[in-house]
């Protein structure tokens, strides 16, 4: 066939895929349905497991079983997504109920990891099973798998609003969900009262869903804001952890302050870093109260235990903890979910509408089925019946048949012209006969021993249970209220057998508040040695040491504890310290490496220039580059709370070789090869620091510049063993060739 070539325009082409791309992550990947409140792995996960027949009262599977049949049926995008949703849906302390019952390691709170998928087993929880998964086959749609080799539901018929009660997270395109999950219980008791009163406030609801109830316990501190999230469906949420105070029984015991609880955003890593935090408070002297820290948790709980001095400021204590840890964190809601196959910020009536619309969808089209099973039933109970008050009749039909197709013609229709009768009389009533076809299939099919009075007995009861139903099911069907009593008993049921206690408690509580200690500015000596151990000298002990000092460190510079260090390196950051940081030593104590209180790293970065940010304000950065090129910077460029900011910018292979405040005067370039170039520094351009510059002097090929020197300020200098007068040197302008230097 050949070739058709369609012209069209690059940008729209780009802007319409993209459209289709993001799209497809939002509704097919990140943001969760509005009805069943799980995304399409989550759902094909789960049901992927209900078709292995991984029942709760059944063998734990191997999770890569799981894995590898989900992802070869429904979900081709890659085993490590599947076995991570496996893994989450699993974890008691992420969701508000657990769906999967996982059999090995599944990964910790604090953050640890689970085994390979091929260690680990999984099947469904009981819940999981009643909930999600029941009547899967009377309820809802089933489309098209990937490549239309298999059916998979459009949504599972969950019972329950599942978008609250375990909540969704979720990043895609443009846009982000972050929903907290909620108490079974307390979503139930919602329902209810909304189903009772579709025209109830938000305010309303929220006496029976008064809030999230996150799996790790703790405390929303700002019960009062809870009301405009539900009405919007976006905000935020402030979480602390659960602080108790353990006194200490003995004398010698010491006092404890314990977090029981932590905040929903602090799971996996965040307890370590927690720690850390701590710690660095304590090596701060922020906490100097806290004599020890440690990590007692246990597949009991949550156990972080601080030790205390005696007659410490518990309440400071836990303002510090609040105000300076992730103690006291921020949870960020915003309910977005897929209505109709587009993405919607819903707020708490909202998604309790979509849910019980998304109910009387599933058991309008349930009891249908079930009616329409129970009407079938009727009918072939009648027949039963029937056949059974003229078993004289349907033995003669079935003795005078050539075969069934006979038979069969004449319980339906009554022809008797291929039938032998011995009787006319009976021939005669056999022509009344007239069955459905599904009553003469029972009535064929139907066994001798259920002519016996008892069976004939029981299919008149089991015809009255039909009966019944019936009547049932048209009652459901017919009525709003009676769909509505359904619903609610359906609830209660599940109410009754799964719903636990609330683990969140909600309180508005003061605001943490720890005013940091005003410290008394005071001269010190910031040493550094070649090694890269650094401390502070008081200034009496540097000025009686001078010499020593000087001769034996490369760095020292006079600074106030409460200015900042500022340290240029040829990688063209800068890394910022606080002086108050560095700790105090004697004059022969090693001090601390650098590394440890900065980002700047010894093994790949070397320092061109190193001085206070007060000192520095106020004057003129000079940067050159191996490249040549060179740039001023206004020191208030680099005023930052950052510890580490870019400095310069650079071209491929690049880097500074010099980091000087301007002096005003003349300014020398000496390359590699031996050129130098004098010019006057106010030729060198006043740029951003996000600059790349102007260039110094032309450099010869596989040439680069060594060193920008300043006049008044390197008067000699010596290259290549030779001394070398920089201000006899003549004045050019810059971007010259330069002067060869003579050695």
């Amino acid at each position: 066939m050949a070739e058709k070539i369609l012209t069209t325009e690059y940008s729209e082409e780009m802007q319409r895929s993209y459209m289709n791309y993001s799209m497809s992550v939002i509704t097919a990947r990140a943001i969760p349905d509005a009805r069943d409140g799980l995304k399409p792995v989550q759902r094909r996960v789960l049901y992927d497991m209900s078709e292995l027949r991984l029942g709760h009262d059944k063998p734990h599977r191997k999770s890569a079983r799981i894995v590898g049949d989900t992802m070869g049926k429904y979900h081709p995008h890659g085993d490590s997504s599947i076995y991570d949703t496996l893994v989450v849906m699993s974890q008691g302390f992420k969701k508000g109920m657990a769906l999967v019952d996982g059999h090995g390691n599944f990964g910790s709170i604090e953050g640890d990891g689970a085994a390979a998928m091929r260690y680990t087993e999984a099947r469904l929880e009981k819940f999981t099973e009643e909930v999600y998964l029941k009547d899967l086959d009377k309820t809802v749609d089933f489309v098209p798998n990937y490549d239309e080799t298999e059916k998979e539901p459009e949504v599972l018929p969950v019972r329950v609003p599942n978008l609250l009660i375990n909540g969704a997270e979720g990043i895609a395109v443009g846009m982000s969900t972050s929903i907290p999950p909620h108490n079974l219980g307390e979503v139930i008791d919602a329902v209810r009262a909304y189903i009772k009163n579709p025209e109830i406030s938000t305010e309303e609801l929220m006496q029976y869903l008064p809030g999230p109830d996150f799996p790790t316990g703790g405390i929303i501190s700002n019960k009062s804001d809870l009301p405009a999230i539900y009405e919007t469906g976006a905000g935020k949420i402030k979480l602390r952890g659960r602080v108790s105070v353990e006194l200490g029984r003995r004398r010698s015991d010491k006092d404890k302050l314990v977090i029981t609880q932590i905040p929903y955003t602090m799971i996996g890593a965040g307890i370590n870093k927690f720690l850390m935090d701590v710690a660095d408070l304590v090596e701060s002297r922020k906490l100097p109260d806290v004599t020890d820290i440690s990590n007692q948790s246990n597949k009991e709980g949550i156990r972080i235990v601080l030790e205390l001095k005696k007659d410490a400021d518990v309440e400071k204590i836990k303002n510090i903890l609040y105000k300076k840890t992730k103690l006291e964190d921020t949870y960020g809601v915003n309910m977005l979910a897929i209505v109709d196959g587009r993405p919607e910020t819903l707020n708490l009536r909202g998604i309790l509408k979509n849910y019980l619309d998304f109910q009387y969808k599933n058991n309008t089209r349930k009891y249908q089925v079930l009616l329409d099973k129970e009407l079938e039933r009727k009918e072939v109970q009648e027949g039963l019946i029937a056949a059974c008050d003229a078993i004289d009749l349907i033995i003669a039909v079935l003795r005078g048949s050539r075969n069934l197709k006979d038979a069969k013609a004449c319980l339906t229709t009554g022809d008797t012209s291929k039938i032998k009768f011995r009787t006319k009389a009976m021939e005669k009533d056999a022509k009344q006969l007239h069955f459905t076809e599904r009553q003469a299939a029972a009535i064929l099919e139907m066994r001798l021993y259920k002519l016996i009075g008892l069976e004939i007995l029981a299919l008149k009861k089991e015809y009255d249970e039909t009966i019944k139903k019936i009547d049932r099911y048209r009652q459901i069907l017919g009525s709003k209220e009676t769909m509505d009593q359904v619903i609610l008993e359906d609830l209660d049921a599940i109410q009754e057998e799964f719903a636990m206690i609330r683990m969140t408690d909600l309180e508005d509580s003061q605001e943490a508040v720890y005013e940091e200690p005003v410290m008394e500015a005071q001269e010190v000596v910031f040493v550094m040695d070649r090694f890269g151990y650094c401390r502070l000298l008081d200034k009496n002990t540097y000025e009686r040491n001078r010499e020593t000092v000087d001769g034996e460190n490369p760095y020292v510079l006079r600074c106030m504890n409460t200015d900042k260090l500022c340290i240029f390196t040829d990688t063209g950051f800068m890394h910022q310290i606080k002086v108050q940081d560095i700790p105090f030593a004697k004059l022969r104590d090693k001090g601390t490496p650098i590394e440890n209180i900065s980002k700047y790293d010894g093994k790949k970065e070397k320092i061109l220039y190193l001085t206070g940010l007060e000192d520095m304000l106020g004057k003129k950065l000079i940067f050159a580059t191996e490249m040549a090129l060179v740039k001023q910077v206004p020191a208030e460029e680099f005023i930052t709370n950052n510890r580490t900011v870019s400095a310069t910018k650079f071209q491929d292979g690049d880097k500074l070789v010099t980091v000087r405040p301007a002096s005003g005067g003349d300014a020398v370039a000496q390359t590699e090869a031996g050129y130098f170039l004098r010019f006057a520094q106010d030729e060198i351009s006043e740029m951003k620091k996000n600059s790349k510059g102007v260039r110094a002097v032309r450099l010869e090929k596989n040439d680069k510049l060594e060193h920008l020197y300043l006049v008044n300020e390197d008067q000699t200098i010596v290259y290549k063993k030779k001394e070398i007068q920089l201000n006899r040197l003549r004045v050019a302008k810059r971007d010259g060739k330069g002067v060869k230097a003579r050695v």
